[in-house]
């Protein structure tokens, strides 16, 4: 088969690799899209050999298969895979990470935090930019039938990463919400909160994206490179700031601004990875009552939790793709990508 692997300084290529063979409990699937996403660009970026310290990740990440957002169909199974669980056949997402299976943190789902280190498929072992990928049986996610291959391969991580971060927030149909940064993740960040009946205000510094926040389903839009977002937000809100905000951008003045923007008794969620935050923790904290919590991309559960809300509610998953190539555009591909002036990519099988 064949797989994408990065060589560090934006330097790819196409390599080729025995087809994998599942072990006992181990399952392959039959990639249908792999989705691109931002944090793949530090692996892309990065010099040769640095790639997984740039994530603070132990090793070299030489040959390994790029891509973590693996979706596809079931082509073999090992002996040991009860068919009431997995099937030849069956349509799949992969929860990119897994862990030992028996810390208390792997048994509720949470592999990416498991006690004794996680494997993350696409970065310390073999990811889904490839024909095919063989991954623990438990790993795997029914994908519904309503929803498209893209679809699953966006929810296995950015879309899964914000419905995980709005169920974080309590998110509720009584609450005005702030979604701070309009890539993929606060895209579809918008879609998930307005489909959860919460009234959105959408925020970015990029006048593009602050112009398709609507699209999404965002009640309003600010361009924060154009205004004072604490003020606009404040007046659209009667003078009371939202009940909620959500970071999906990862930077400073962002998370910042979400948490002064954000009433008393209101909660901050900040899921852009990277980076650091100055507070004043009196005003902005304590004599607000504010609850902050950071939310780390998504159980297996959560997982299979989002794509049945956005099979259930009709949410538009796809919209957030501007990009579909193919395997062998990958140079192409990630020289586009790696602009960061559109929306969404993904590899498609």
């Amino acid at each position: 088969m064949r797989g994408i692997v990065f060589n560090g300084d934006r330097e790819l290529e196409i390599a080729s690799f025995d087809d994998p063979e599942p072990g006992p409990a181990d399952a392959v699937v039959e990639i249908k899209a792999s989705g691109m996403c931002g944090s793949d660009l530090r692996f892309y970026r990065a010099p040769a050999g640095e790639a997984l310290a740039a994530f603070g990740l132990q090793g070299d990440g030489a040959g390994i298969i790029a891509g973590h957002e693996p979706c596809g169909v079931v082509v073999e199974v090992g002996a040991d895979v009860d068919d009431r669980v997995v099937r030849v056949g069956d349509r799949v997402m992969v929860h990119h990470y897994d862990g030992c299976g028996f810390c208390d943190r792997c048994r509720t789902g949470w592999t990416q935090m498991c006690e004794r280190g996680a494997k993350i498929f696409g970065a310390t072992a073999h990811g889904g930019h490839a024909d095919y990928i063989k991954v623990p049986a438990r790993t795997l996610v029914p994908l519904p039938d309503e929803l498209s291959f893209a679809a699953g391969a966006a929810i296995a991580c950015g879309t899964g990463t914000a419905f995980g971060g709005l169920v974080r927030l309590d998110l509720n149909a009584r609450d005005t919400v702030a979604i701070f940064g309009q890539g993929p993740v606060g895209q579809a960040a918008v879609q998930l909160a307005a489909a959860m009946g919460a009234e959105v205000i959408a925020v970015d510094v990029a006048s593009e994206r602050v112009a398709r926040a609507t699209e999404f389903g965002a009640a309003h839009a600010i361009d924060s490179g154009a205004t004072d977002v604490v003020e606009a937000i404040r007046e659209l809100t009667g003078g009371k700031g939202v009940t909620r905000a959500l970071d999906c951008s990862g930077a400073a003045a962002a998370r910042v601004a979400a948490v002064r923007a954000t009433s008393p008794w209101g909660r901050v969620g900040f899921v852009g990875e990277g980076g650091e935050v100055t507070l004043n923790v009196s005003p902005d904290i304590i004599r607000k009552q504010l609850t902050i919590v950071g939310s780390y991309t998504f159980s297996v559960v959560g997982q299979g939790e989002c794509a049945r809300f956005i099979a259930t509610h009709g949410v538009d998953a796809d919209k957030v793709f501007t990009d579909h190539w193919s395997l062998d555009d990958a140079e192409d591909a990630y020289r586009e990508f790696d602009k960061q002036t559109g929306g969404k990519a993904v590899i498609e099988f």
